[in-house]
């Protein structure tokens, strides 16, 4: 009897064990040296040119696989991310050793340009709703010569994944989803945010 008790309080103990989920994708994350150093640039900007939104900024990590979340919303005030997604980088961009990276401001380029961008207004193109950038920095003050823009588009994914995701013209491109939840905070904002693209 006493063999069968306690063989029953083993089954009832497994079953009502909380169960955890271990993912075989890992989850890259910025590091918080190098998250650190890049907020500081974009503190430095804020605090020498009035009319942007203090409180929140988007950070691109270019060091960062495109196929993992790359795309940070950060709370400033709270020193927190918020939301992160997956972003697309240039084809331009793209060398011989799959995962380097180069950038380039030149037109035509296709490269991604690093820098720190203003997430301007909202406008209706090829790809549905798309932000217009403006270039702050001399490495991407052909932004808007470029036809650079924050966008959406169907190929990029939603989720992390172990390979690449598809490429963009320089474009910052994510997928639909994301898109819609950076619209929100755009739209909500009554100045324009800073978008920072680093390596």
């Amino acid at each position: 009897m006493k063999i069968f008790n306690l063989t029953l309080f083993f089954i009832v103990s497994f079953f009502n064990a909380p169960v955890e989920y271990i993912s075989d994708k890992p989850t890259v994350n910025i590091e918080e040296a190098r998250l650190t150093q890049q907020l500081d640039e974009v503190k430095a900007l804020l605090k020498n040119r009035a009319g942007y939104n203090d409180k929140i900024v988007f950070l691109v990590d270019m060091k960062i696989k495109s196929g993992y979340n790359r795309f940070f919303v950060y709370d400033i005030a709270n020193n927190k991310i918020l939301d992160k997604g997956l972003v697309a980088n240039g084809s331009g961009s793209e060398t011989a050793v799959k995962g380097d990276l180069k950038f380039s401001n030149e037109p035509n380029s296709k490269c991604t340009s690093l820098g720190r961008y203003s997430v301007g207004k909202s406008y209706k193109g090829m790809f549905g709703k798309a932000y217009k950038l403006s270039g702050l920095d001399e490495t991407n003050s052909n932004a808007s010569k470029r036809a650079v823009v924050l966008h959406s588009y169907s190929a990029v994914p939603n989720d992390e994944q172990d390979y690449y995701i598809s490429n963009s013209q320089g474009c910052p491109m994510v997928s639909e989803v994301f898109f819609k939840r950076l619209e929100k905070i755009i739209d909500g904002s009554k100045s324009n945010i800073i978008l920072h693209i680093f390596y």
